[in-house]
């Protein structure tokens, strides 16, 4: 299994990390994986190998630079740090799909993310990202900047329907944003599921008591699904 390859780059004077996944052959897209609160993890990267192994050419998002914390509690503060300014933030995940487009030019480029990294791949579409697929899994939904205008990419939302980070008020929200735009949008709902479905394994590395392996199996079956929609293999 080769390594990932690290790609240095910045938002504005922030340095940033990112870590890239090829496929064995041509890429037939580019995708931008914002990643949990706690940024790189074993978890995500065997995200990015799978996109990789479906033919994608897959860039894991860095949210905070060198200062990035280790510990739950210090990316808790990170997180609420980058949530503060949404424009601010919006600017730090614009960085990363110009890294991608670096990376891999001329290929359609997707997001997808997970926790906080589905938030920002909602963010990126409200903000008007030239996407053709944004996929969140488990993302917070909330937006003090809700959409205004027509939404590019097609828009998958994977949702643990007991997740307690995200009341079901956000859920009936984020429907009604997305109707008033016009968006293509998608949404699927896993009774009796927590937030966090989709991660095998807590921070600590532990076995994560809120992981669903129907749910994790199904979500990333219908993002496969669409992936082969919108970015057909070559024949």
């Amino acid at each position: 299994m080769n390594p990932l390859e690290r790609i240095d780059y910045a938002d504005g004077a922030t340095a940033l990390t990112g870590w890239l996944a090829r496929p064995s052959g041509k890429a037939r897209a580019a995708v931008a994986v914002f990643p949990t609160v706690m940024n790189m993890t074993p978890g995500i990267e065997a995200k990015a190998r799978a996109l990789a192994e479906a033919g994608c050419l897959a860039l894991v998002a860095d949210f905070y630079g060198p200062d990035a914390p280790h510990d739950l509690q210090g990316a808790l503060v990170a997180m609420e740090r980058l949530r503060a300014d949404p424009p601010a933030m919006r600017a730090r995940l614009r960085a990363t799909l110009a890294a991608l487009a670096a990376a891999a030019p001329g290929l359609p480029q997707m997001a997808i993310g997970f926790c906080l990294g589905g938030m920002a791949v909602l963010e990126l579409a409200r903000d008007g990202a030239d996407l053709v697929l944004g996929t969140s899994f488990h993302g917070l939904l909330a937006t003090p900047l809700p959409a205004t205008a027509p939404i590019k990419p097609r828009l998958l939302v994977c949702h643990g329907d007991a997740d307690s980070l995200v009341p079901r008020c956000d859920v009936i929200a984020l429907w009604e944003e997305l109707d008033r735009v016009g968006a293509d949008w998608h949404f699927m709902s896993f009774a009796r599921t927590e937030h966090s479905f989709a991660n095998p394994f807590t921070p600590a590395g532990e076995p994560n008591p809120a992981y669903h392996p129907v749910a994790d199996r199904q979500s990333w079956a219908a993002l496969m699904g669409l992936i082969d929609e919108v970015a057909p293999r070559s024949a």
